[in-house]
């Protein structure tokens, strides 16, 4: 939403001693009303509560935001008083009683979207819709892909590079930035997150604070990261739940595997070496280190460290055995 500019509020250019800025309503509803003189003096700000019919059907309202030197205004609000249909203080009263003491009073005047009040969730609602409509355009503008623009939702901060494509559904919460090439697929949540150029993410994916997804690396659907850097070119197709950690470059994650990475009472690291394959349905349990190029079975439960280059991993089971019923050596451990 465009936000009103100092050149909006003009007191000096005008001449203004005191200067509100107003907009012209659709429904001017329970907005107070700029009374004009035909030369376009601002005579005074009547409440919707105390206007007559008569000063109903005006359309110029009352955005709420006012200019003054502050010597001025504090002497006038010495003034106010609360004679009115609610016996309140309004402090739009100033604006009466500047008229009267010769202050010059004018009123210039801004887009309805750009000062609509919101005193409901409904209003509140109208005024997100009318961010959320003028940010996709203007990144659609700026070279941003979206084949369905409405269905996608932005946050105030939300960074997307040109070149990059957003399908439809995503939701982007605080804290996002998306490099040029990357691709966020349908009915994806990313929030607190990095995801680097030509990355690929979703469908239906879900990235949480502190996700760092490195070039070309793929998290792929019902994929969960947290507090996780991905290497360039790693993979995460499919099924997992990754949790403070790192993962080295080109790394394959397989289906089901899971960083166990709280104890119940702290959170630990997991880290996957560069070219490692962790096999499907494996839990990591943190610490620990699967090192560079490593390669597990699947079905297992990683305990500790494991070193690269070759099958490493403890069974779940207490015999020490894959779920085929064969043995599977306790890797290394650390001291």
């Amino acid at each position: 939403m465009p936000k009103p500019s100092r050149r909006s509020l003009p007191c000096e250019r005008q001449g203004a001693e005191v200067a509100v800025l107003g907009f012209d309503a659709a429904v001017p509803g329970a907005y107070g009303r700029l009374i004009l003189t035909p030369s376009g003096d601002l005579l005074r700000i009547v409440e919707a509560k105390d206007a007559s019919i008569e000063e109903l059907r005006v359309k110029h309202c009352n955005s709420g935001v006012l200019a003054a030197s502050a010597d001025r205004l504090f002497g006038l609000l010495d003034q106010v008083g609360n004679n009115n249909a609610n016996g309140e203080y309004y402090l739009t009263d100033v604006i009466g009683l500047a008229h009267d003491h010769g202050l010059s009073t004018r009123a210039t005047f801004a887009s309805e979207d750009a000062v609509m009040g919101v005193n409901s969730q409904a209003e509140l609602a109208v005024a997100e819709a009318v961010f959320q409509r003028r940010r996709r355009h203007a990144l659609m503008v700026e070279g941003v892909s979206m084949s369905a623009p409405d269905t996608v939702h932005l946050c105030w901060d939300t960074q997307i590079a040109a070149g990059a494509v957003i399908e439809p559904y995503v939701v982007f919460g605080p804290g996002v930035s998306v490099e040029t090439e990357a691709v966020i697929r349908a009915f994806s949540h990313l929030e607190g997150a990095v995801v680097r150029r030509g990355a690929l993410i979703g469908p239906y994916a879900r990235l949480r604070p502190g996700a760092d997804i490195g070039e070309e690396a793929h998290i792929g659907n019902f994929v969960e990261v947290k507090k996780v850097k991905v290497g360039a070119g790693a993979k995460a197709n499919h099924l997992a739940y990754l949790g403070d950690g790192t993962i080295g470059a080109k790394a394959n994650i397989g289906a089901g595997t899971i960083f166990c990475n709280y104890d119940g009472f702290d959170k630990h690291h997991t880290e996957v070496g560069a070219g490692a394959f962790i096999g499907s349905n494996t839990a990591l349990v943190a610490p620990v280190t699967i090192g560079e190029g490593g390669h597990d079975r699947f079905w297992l439960c990683h305990y500790r460290r494991c070193r690269g280059r070759g099958p490493c991993a403890r069974a779940g089971g207490a015999n020490g055995k894959d779920r085929l019923g064969r043995k599977v050596p306790r890797p290394e451990t650390r001291a």
